[in-house]
């Protein structure tokens, strides 16, 4: 089987973003990002979704830190809907991953039919990832890959748990969502494709 890889770089006069991914990797991650938290949660996606993943990103952070979460996202899109398009995959999995108080699930499916449902307080202002851009990466994922994702809060209170272990969960979802299952080839759906 071919790896399935994509390469995307996306310019523009707030950000400049170039994404490697191999959703068949190992969980090796090469990221640099003027976010360190940033980084930190794609480190986290690349290890716990057993995805290689190399991230140059440079950018306006200073006027607005959700700019470069949101475009990174969606560049995104090439890999994740080769994903998709691959035969036999199951449609939708899970992650549930828990930080000392803190329970996040999330769910993904790779469907082609994009929905954001986000009952988590990733909304909430952390001093290096900027507010609101854990929720705003995860939207933009799945409007780009045409995933649909809920990513849901079920106990916690430390913000920088919740947003972690949010991260977590979501690769945790990803990895199990673009594995192949000899059990099941072709396409997961009765209508005989994703739509």
């Amino acid at each position: 089987m071919t790896a399935r890889t994509a390469k995307v770089t996306r310019k523009t006069r707030e950000t400049e973003i170039t994404v490697e991914v191999n959703l068949d990797g190992t969980g090796q991650a090469v990221i640099d990002t003027p976010l360190p938290f940033l980084s930190h949660m794609l480190d986290q996606i690349a290890r716990h979704g057993a995805i290689d993943l190399s991230v140059k990103a440079v950018g306006d952070v200073e006027i607005d830190g959700t700019t470069p979460p949101r475009t990174l996202a969606s560049c995104w899109r090439s890999g994740a809907h080769r994903a998709r398009r691959s035969q036999g995959h199951p449609p939708l999995r899970r992650g549930h991953v828990t930080m000392d108080e803190a329970l996040v699930t999330a769910a993904m499916d790779l469907s082609g039919r994009p929905f954001s449902c986000g009952r988590c307080p990733c909304q909430g202002q952390n001093r290096q990832l900027g507010r609101g851009a854990g929720g705003v990466f995860f939207e933009a994922f799945a409007r780009s890959a045409q995933a649909n994702l809920h990513v849901v809060l079920h106990e916690g209170h430390n913000l920088h748990h919740i947003v972690e272990i949010s991260f977590k969960a979501f690769s945790r979802a990803l990895r199990a969502a673009v594995e192949l299952d000899p059990r099941a080839p072709g396409v997961p759906s009765t209508k005989g494709m994703l739509v």
